[in-house]
């Protein structure tokens, strides 16, 4: 056995993990139907599936393709499948059949211990559109008290209609895929408050050399400090691109999260730690008027970067108080200067990741959002909607994309949103947890949305 100095696999093999002998690399369910893909060698392949728990193994035929489609099941139901090649075998997987929304990229059985080393559900949607035409989509296996980090990758050639597998990166956490001079690159943490990292691929994201590592962190786990990010694009501003990030962690009782933003010369070598600069940590501004009475640890994370109607350059983020959100403003001139606090905003989001990005053609600031409803609770995620503003302030809903109000709240969420515009479309790839998931936040699907002639559907 030799050592590796990369940073992708095809696929990643935990030491001492019993995985099988032939690897599932995407499952997904329908209404009456599993599609089952694997990663094949041409020989023939039979595969073999029951009713979770009910009697023997059935073959259900074989094929030389690598993928198979078990149909006529049962709705709403749990099944157990395994592939078998002559001697070899996979291990036993799990799906549940039910009605997708949008396109399935990946599927996850909350019951499912394949990717346990790291973690049981699918995370961290990261969607990119390449200028040659094809999508990559990422995604994370998270879960608490497990490792979390290993990122799968796959790649649609059909504008998102189908996909396939492409490659996974280990260690790879909360990663957003982004394109900068026609090179496709990985931002990401090794794990939980791990290392910030980022790597590159020069063939499309079938491979990435070894990660660089720009700033090390802890694990968070006993409220030590360490980076915490989320799949935000990266925003090309006077020459400087900019990126977000958080220095704290979930039980840092002091300050929580701080907020960071991180850039370097748009013409220097990403790989090379020096190119970037950081703003030091800023906590919460409890000391602020409108801010009053609030903890010094209030939640501020996930933020979003975004250039005002009169220039200035804003870190948006998350907060913890329904219905707002929280601003800084990048000072652009001075990548080492702290953050200022520039004020509270409106955007009808409950507690949740969002994304805001600005469409020059139609004038408006696009989000999509898990949107607040009567009588939703704070986290719910059941709602999700197509917002703009033409001026960051004033926001309107002009679309609820996926509307599962009827629904318990503590059982279905769409949420973590990641959006391209794609001509006169918005694609987006979201976390879904839905079908019998294991409740709202952990969410055991990667489904791709698209959004057709959006500016003027709306007019």
């Amino acid at each position: 056995m030799n050592g590796y100095n990369g940073w992708s696999y095809t696929p990643y093999e935990p030491f001492l993990f019993p995985r099988g002998e032939i690897y599932l690399c995407r499952v997904a369910p329908a209404p009456t139907a599993i599609r089952v893909e694997w990663l094949g060698n041409g020989n023939e392949t039979e595969i073999l599936f029951r009713k979770r728990g009910e009697g023997e193994f059935c073959p259900a035929g074989s094929t030389k393709k690598n993928c198979f489609d078990l149909t006529d099941l049962v709705p709403q139901t749990d099944y157990e499948f395994y592939l078998r090649c002559g001697d070899r075998k996979s291990a036993v997987r799990l799906a549940r059949t039910g009605e997708p929304v949008g396109t399935v990229v990946n599927y996850l059985h909350p019951d499912d211990p394949y990717y346990s080393f790291s973690g049981r559900y699918l995370c961290s949607p990261s969607l990119l559109r390449h200028p040659d035409g094809y999508l990559l989509a990422s995604m994370d296996l998270f879960a608490g008290q497990h490792p979390q980090n290993l990122t799968l990758i796959y790649r649609s050639d059909d504008g998102g209609k189908t996909w396939y597998y492409l490659s996974e990166l280990m260690p790879c956490f909360w990663g957003k895929l982004f394109l900068h001079k026609g090179q496709v690159y990985m931002l990401a943490c090794s794990t939980e408050y791990g290392d910030l990292l980022i790597g590159r691929s020069d063939d499309g994201g079938k491979t990435f050399a070894a990660p660089t590592v720009l700033l090390r962190g802890a694990n968070g786990k006993n409220g030590s400090a360490g980076v915490h990010k989320n799949p935000q694009p990266l925003l090309s501003h006077k020459g400087r691109l900019y990126g977000t990030l958080e220095w704290g962690s979930w039980r840092n009782k002091e300050y929580g999260h701080a907020a960071m933003v991180m850039s370097c010369d748009e013409n220097a070598d990403l790989l090379n730690p020096e190119s970037w600069a950081f703003t030091p940590p800023k906590p919460f501004p409890a000391d602020e008027p409108e801010l009053k009475g609030l903890a010094p640890n209030t939640m501020t994370i996930e933020g979003t970067l975004t250039i005002t109607p009169d220039g200035k350059l804003l870190n948006v983020m998350r907060f913890g108080m329904q219905g707002k959100v929280l601003a800084y403003e990048v000072n652009p001139d001075d990548p080492h200067a702290p953050l200022t606090y520039y004020g509270l905003l409106d955007l009808d989001t409950t507690y949740s990741k969002f994304m805001i990005k600005y469409d020059p053609p139609s004038g408006f600031y696009w989000s999509i959002i898990s949107r607040r409803h009567e009588g939703c609770g704070d986290n719910a995620r059941n709602l999700l909607s197509l917002t703009r503003s033409p001026d960051l302030k004033a926001w309107e809903t002009v679309e609820d994309l996926l509307d599962f109000r009827t629904c318990n709240e503590k059982e279905v969420g769409f949420q973590y949103v990641d959006f391209e515009f794609d001509g006169d479309d918005i694609i987006f790839l979201c976390r879904t947890a839905l079908n019998g998931a294991a409740n709202f936040h952990d969410s055991n699907y990667s489904t791709f949305h698209r959004i057709s002639a959006f500016r003027t559907k709306y007019e």
